[in-house]
């Protein structure tokens, strides 16, 4: 099968467009004569057709079929390349369409399997129906798939699937005033900063001036201009999150949840239930305040359209009661509220010392800072945090836990950001007792559930925090056992070690 028409045209206005580009920047550092100037615009021309020509020849050249077993691709203008992607590794099918796909009535699908760090497969482009049946035929891994032209009668008639969520108007206002993006915020301070001037400008600071000399400026005004650039940041995020989640649906599809984003574009993508590794529930102190929480599903390896590896967003926003009745539908968990064992109350005192320290360097960094430039002033001032560590460690401490439900281990950190966690035992890799000299000093252990989510990489495992020593000894053992139990191992303690070291890692390794 061939990709859509329209690929070719795409393609070769990007490809020239980005070609014509590189030559006229090349072609601006040559003299400001008329010949060189014709030159540069006959050479932009050249390589403008000779990009649209390369991206015509890659859209004849590539061919994609669908077979009982697999999904073979052939591509390649110069060099031919051929691949063949089991359809029982194939984890993700994602459809995606920018305002101009949706124009033109083409899509991007993007195929993951298990276990990649990348997408494996990208079709661009295809026409929506057709993304639309392959998305659905890919998803089922029947080996008894021919063609996706032979499933497009039943496609039809199970694309709807089970309606689990979606997102109404109020909600929708809500994750887009509740839901920062740092990245997208950064633009906007950048933007406000670079074309508001509004720091600068209410401080009536002169950025050509050397620091020692800007002093002496009303507090107020350098207020309101930090809170005019945070104001333009939030407004930027508000914009984007609003245009990611408008019209959010979660169906059951099969096996598989789908659920679809978009306002100016749109995103289709696909979560595989037996591939579920953790189900996080997340809340900012904000939405803890009115009852609202956030649902994100990881899944082993990559998934596409998402800044969080294999996490994929399942619920947006919606009140916290909601959200964990669909845990319970996914899952199967459910999660007493009473049931968190919180860590001793030693460890409330460590973060006291913690804080305290911490509060120390930053009094230190802004006394080395006045000295050699004399632009702070009144460093002493950065001890006045001193009075916010009692409660931000007892804040701390109140916000970590964990249980062990029949199915399931829970973990619960964070306060600015809180993280319920939940994994299924049957997909725990590997069981880590990690205890630093700090932590031995108080008889004190960190116990973690590992999986087989991209997450884990960057330490976004569901982790006990400062357990009692004793008690990460038996909870360690638990949760070995309760995953050998489930994989058909031995459930004996046999390998489940002391936890003496700084670093045990027990159970079967992936």
């Amino acid at each position: 099968m061939k990709l859509h028409p329209y690929t070719a045209v795409i393609r070769g206005l990007s490809r020239g467009a980005s070609t014509g580009v590189v030559v006229a920047i090349f072609g601006s550092m040559s003299s400001g004569s008329m010949a060189a100037v014709g030159g540069t615009l006959v050479a932009v021309a050249v390589a403008a057709l000779f990009g649209m020509g390369y991206e015509f020849l890659y859209y004849r050249r590539y061919d994609y079929e669908l077979t009982t077993d697999s999904l073979d691709i052939a591509s390649g203008v110069i060099s031919r390349r051929v691949r063949e992607i089991p359809l029982r590794r194939i984890q993700n099918v994602d459809v995606r369409q920018n305002p101009l796909h949706r124009l033109l009535g083409v899509a991007v699908l993007s195929i993951e399997t298990a276990g990649g760090s990348s997408t494996e497969a990208t079709l661009r482009y295809v026409s929506v129906d057709r993304a639309r049946e392959l998305q659905d035929a890919l998803s089922e891994k029947s080996e008894h798939l021919t063609a996706v032209d032979a499933v497009g009668d039943d496609v039809e008639a199970t694309a709807a699937g089970e309606l689990l969520f979606e997102l109404d108007r109020r909600e929708l206002a809500l994750t887009s005033a509740l839901s920062i993006d740092p990245g997208v915020s950064a633009v906007g301070s950048f933007v406000a900063l670079a074309f508001e001037g509004l720091l600068p400008r209410s401080a009536g600071i002169d950025p050509t001036r050397p620091i020692a000399t800007i002093r002496g400026f009303a507090p107020i005004e350098i207020a309101l201009g930090i809170a005019g650039v945070l104001a333009v940041a939030w407004l930027f995020s508000v914009v984007v999150v609003f245009n990611r989640y408008a019209g959010f649906r979660l169906r059951r599809v099969g096996d598989d949840l789908r659920y679809e984003r978009g306002f100016l574009g749109s995103y289709t993508g696909t979560i595989p239930t037996d591939k579920v590794q953790t189900l996080t529930v997340t809340e900012n102190p904000l939405k803890r305040r009115i009852g609202y929480a956030t649902l994100s599903i990881e899944t082993a390896g990559y998934a596409p359209g998402q800044s969080g590896g294999g996490a994929q967003t399942a619920i947006p926003i919606a009140r916290r009661d909601r959200v964990m009745e669909l845990v319970a539908t996914i899952e199967g968990a459910r999660i007493d509220e009473t049931g968190f064992r919180r860590p001793p109350s030693r460890a409330r005192r460590r973060y006291l010392v913690r804080y305290s320290l911490g509060i120390g360097v930053l009094a230190a960094v802004a006394f080395f800072a006045d000295a050699r430039t004399g632009a702070i002033g009144r460093w002493y001032l950065a001890f006045l945090g001193l009075g916010a560590v009692p409660i931000a460690a007892h804040l701390t401490w109140i916000h970590r836990g964990y249980q062990e439900t029949d199915e399931h281990f829970v973990t619960r950190t964070g306060f600015w950001r809180r993280r319920t966690r939940i994994v299924p035992y049957d997909r725990i890799q590997t069981v880590v007792d990690r205890r630093t000299v700090f932590q031995r000093w108080r008889d004190l252990a960190d116990v973690t559930a590992d999986t087989a989510s991209t997450s884990s990489l960057r330490g976004g495992d569901a982790v006990a925090i400062d357990v009692d020593a004793d008690d990460a000894d038996r909870l360690r053992s638990v949760l070995t056992r309760e995953l050998l139990k489930r994989r058909g191992g031995s459930p004996s303690g046999d390998s489940i070690g002391e936890g003496s070291g700084a670093d045990d890692r027990v159970g079967p390794q992936p």
